[in-house]
């Protein structure tokens, strides 16, 4: 298993288990993280999936594909770390992956 800490708007930090081959945006809602809607369930339609990266965890995450950046337009305040949790493979190479999501989602 793969540990990723979600820190929500608040500060509050939570470290969770995902399993390998899932996604960031279904570790999340598998274990009630707060602040992760994700109303499209992981389609890449929407944007109520989005978390800004760490910058220590930035280019092992890698870059958005250029249909995420299409959907990160409609996310509020993106900034340069931004992502949408559903397009981010879990891989045991992420493990300890940091990631805070904003205080509402678009």
């Amino acid at each position: 298993m793969v540990q990723i800490t979600f820190i929500d708007s608040r500060g509050t930090a939570r470290t969770v288990e995902g399993e390998a081959g899932s996604t960031v945006m279904e570790t999340a809602i598998k274990n009630g993280v707060p602040e992760i809607e994700a109303e499209c369930g992981g389609a890449c339609a929407c944007s109520t999936c989005h978390v800004y990266i760490e910058e220590a965890w930035r280019e092992k995450v890698g870059e958005p594909s250029p249909m995420e950046e299409d959907m990160l337009d409609f996310a509020y305040n993106v900034q340069p770390n931004s992502r949408l949790s559903c397009q981010i493979k879990v891989r045991e190479d992420l493990d300890g992956l940091i990631v805070r999501t904003p205080d509402r989602q678009a």
